[in-house]
């Protein structure tokens, strides 16, 4: 997409031409099953509508909106989009696994982190009380890790206890 942007509108100024490439890709992305044809129609139709009532934000389209090189380069750079959007679609189910992948690496990573870290003072304050209450024998806690371990257990075991009934 990126060199397909380098060899269209080449008479149109830098921020004119990332206007208009941004506001063509948008359009592409909003109606995704249209076509090249549909998409170019649209947008001749909405620029011819807002210049008519002078509220475009492509002004210097004016005189070039139905110039047979300004149409080409168009409809050139809707298909690119168009491609992009489909690959894009098509990498999703990559991404989502990547990105699944790198939540598990992150979450165990936190684990053996906390496995070498001492409990902190509300952990063991914490897990003292749970002791006291359920009268259970208290282990040493060596770790984060374990404290919160033992603590969810606890919890889990006398989970029927917790609620009011």
């Amino acid at each position: 997409m990126y060199e397909i942007k380098k060899q269209i509108y080449l008479d149109l100024t830098k921020n004119q031409k990332s206007a208009l490439c941004n506001y063509l890709r948008a359009l592409v992305k909003k109606s995704p099953e249209s076509s090249v044809d549909d998409i170019i129609e649209k947008f001749l139709e909405d620029e011819k509508y807002y210049l008519e009532i002078n509220a475009s934000r492509f002004e210097f389209l004016a005189e070039k909106l139905y110039d047979n090189q300004f149409l080409a380069d168009t409809e050139l750079y809707i298909k690119e989009c168009i491609k992009y959007y489909d690959y894009k679609k098509k990498q999703e189910p990559i991404i989502q696994a990547q990105k699944e992948f790198e939540k598990k690496k992150r979450k165990f990573l936190q684990e053996v982190k906390m496995g070498k870290e001492p409990p902190t003072k509300k952990q063991l304050y914490y897990y003292n009380k749970l002791c006291k209450k359920y009268n259970l024998e208290k282990k040493e806690l060596n770790s984060k890790l374990e404290a919160r371990d033992e603590i969810d257990k606890i919890i889990k075991e006398h989970e029927k206890d917790n609620y009011i009934q």
